[in-house]
């Protein structure tokens, strides 16, 4: 497969994954907010609101689970928190939104983990 083919299947893969994603926060309750939300630091895969908290969601999508964690870089994590902080600027609580940061982890055959509240 040649390198722009394998691009747009690896785009096509996230997508799905977020979907995926998103799904399972709606079945809990959760509205999704936004979707691949940009802001100066960066992007932010979902934003779920759940009543008044606000959660953060980095999809990552791997053959397993823990190449899928693997993947989530120090730097990463800070560019989403930044991420985030400005997100939640644009809440009418401003920086007193509650909010926190998921990692969610899709494997090679679509099954969803959810790590909550991830920190550096």
């Amino acid at each position: 497969m040649n390198r722009k083919l394998r691009g747009m299947a690896n785009f096509q893969d996230g997508l799905s994954a977020e979907q995926s994603v998103a799904r399972r926060y709606e079945a809990a309750g959760g509205v999704v907010a936004a979707r691949r939300w940009r802001g100066v630091s960066g992007e932010i895969d979902l934003v779920i609101r759940q009543g008044a908290d606000i959660i953060v969601v980095e999809v990552k999508k791997a053959r397993d689970f823990a190449r899928a964690a693997d993947s989530l870089t120090f730097r990463q994590l800070r560019r989403i928190m930044a991420t985030a902080e400005e997100f939640v600027g644009t809440e009418p609580a401003g920086s007193l939104t509650p909010v926190r940061i998921d990692l969610a982890l899709v494997n090679g055959v679509g099954e969803t983990e959810i790590i909550e509240n991830v920190t550096l």
